[in-house]
């Protein structure tokens, strides 16, 4: 979305009336971190899968050539069959990260698995007092939701470090716009993304802080002292290569856990490379009607196809945030100011 589109929306935004109010709770305790300005540190990390020095090289290139410093991290290069180094390893390593006054935003260099194996052995009492972007998505769901429910921090879900096209000059303008989006979303800019009309869209107009993730994380961080928080929330939702019914399953499981109930706000961003059904198995519904299935009974507004998710549009959004959403006749737009 252009500067002139974004104004014209303004307007509509700006009536109070015809938003819901965010929490007291969320505006008063979540910390936002202080943006980033040219010279600061970014510091790069492995918890959760491996990744080589070799194939950071794109994203910290690029990042130094946008003004920032970069401290490539001790995992990064190191190898625990899929991790990226012992979950003793990558734990030292991001909470050396957390803890460093100096570095002033945490990128994880990939997803893949192992966060969840390292999230209650962090101390988070450095990072409170002196709160730090920390970005990525996938299985950095599970950190971002660990750190909005346990210090009060918002963070940046974004590509990440894997990301990074080796030659920026012949990358696909998309692929440009998602990574420039998180320098955008480092540096305190205006966040303003559009989605366009879909069938499945249910209309309405809602604010609130935003959270969410990968589905599947979700899922995993449920019943544990990483588990999601969506009252009066916005939630946006991404998932990749999983079967129809297992998309039921998940979403029946936040039905069930009340996780749908009090929401602000849907939004349904990438649902990429479904599984096919086995003949004679077949589910016999789309993702969308899955979805929907489970809000039938709030009113609150529900977007699908946002440009977040595990593909090319995946752009940065403030987890953590307060959001406005619009979702009308010409599609959806969702603001971080």
């Amino acid at each position: 979305m252009n500067r002139h589109e974004f104004l014209k929306i303004l307007p509509a935004l700006s009536v109070g009336s015809q938003l819901p109010y965010t929490s007291a709770d969320d505006l008063q305790t979540i910390a936002i971190p202080p943006f980033l300005t040219s010279g600061d540190t970014i510091a790069l990390t492995s918890p959760a899968g491996y990744i080589t020095l070799e194939e950071i090289q794109p994203a910290k290139l690029l990042m130094e050539s946008w003004g920032f410093k970069i401290l490539v991290g001790n995992t990064i290069g190191k190898r625990d069959f899929t991790f990226g180094g012992t979950d003793a390893e990558r734990l030292a390593d991001l909470q050396s990260m957390l803890d460093n006054r100096n570095v002033r935003a945490i990128m994880c260099a990939r997803g893949g698995y192992g966060v969840n194996r390292i999230l209650d052995q962090l101390n988070l009492s450095q990072f409170i007092k002196y709160p730090k972007w920390v970005i990525g998505f996938s299985d950095i769901t599970a950190l971002h939701l660990h750190l909005l429910k346990h210090a009060k921090v918002g963070s940046i879900h974004s590509k990440m470090c894997n990301s990074f096209p080796k030659e920026w000059s012949a990358a696909e303008p998309i692929v440009q716009e998602t990574i420039l989006s998180i320098k955008q979303g480092l540096n305190g800019s205006v966040l303003s993304y559009t989605s366009l009309p879909d069938m499945y869209n249910r209309r309405g107009k809602a604010e609130g802080v935003i959270t969410g993730g990968n589905l599947a994380i979700i899922i995993s961080m449920m019943g544990t002292a990483s588990e999601i928080e969506t009252d009066g929330r916005i939630l946006f939702l991404e998932e990749v290569g999983e079967y129809l019914y297992s998309i039921d399953r998940m979403m029946t499981t936040l039905h069930r856990a009340g996780k749908l109930a009090k929401l602000r706000g849907l939004v349904v961003c990438g649902f990429n490379r479904i599984k096919t059904d086995d003949p004679g198995e077949e589910f016999g519904r789309s993702f969308q009607e899955i979805i929907l299935s489970k809000v039938k009974d709030y009113s609150y507004p529900v977007c699908f196809g946002f440009p977040v998710g595990h593909q090319k549009d995946n752009f940065a959004i403030r987890h953590g945030m307060v959001h406005q959403l619009v979702v009308d006749e010409k599609g959806a737009v969702l603001i971080s100011h």
